[in-house]
């Protein structure tokens, strides 16, 4: 983990592939979907469990950029992303949305990304 002079935590862009930056990216596309949707559905159980995830993508995508315990992190974003996959298939068939469709897709790429990463840092 990288620490500034005050102690405090400072990103450690040095440590980042460019793959990491692939991450962030689809981390950050399906962090705001959900926020969004979340944001959209506030009053009901499904959105605070859209507002929970979306904060988890941004949680975890700091985690990593401080160098927190990457190898731990990707194992953990793996199965958190891919129960939502799962859990959108599940609740929303047969009517999904262009948007379930890009946000889906955006995670299957975020999920091979993330093995990608834990199989390197091994």
């Amino acid at each position: 983990m990288t620490e500034t002079a005050s102690g405090g935590l400072a990103i450690d862009t040095a440590s980042l592939s460019p793959l990491h930056w692939v991450a962030f990216g689809l981390a950050a596309i399906t962090g705001v979907l959900h926020l969004w949707l979340g944001v959209q559905f506030v009053t009901s159980p499904v959105g605070i469990s859209f507002l929970l995830a979306g904060i988890g993508f941004f949680v975890g995508a700091a985690l990593v950029a401080v160098d927190y315990r990457r190898r731990l992190v990707y194992a953990v974003g793996i199965p958190f992303t891919a129960v939502q996959i799962v859990a959108w298939y599940l609740v929303n068939a047969p009517d999904f949305s262009p948007l379930g469709y890009l946000d889906k897709a955006v995670q299957v790429v975020f999920v091979v990304v993330l093995v990608v990463l834990y199989r390197r840092e091994g």
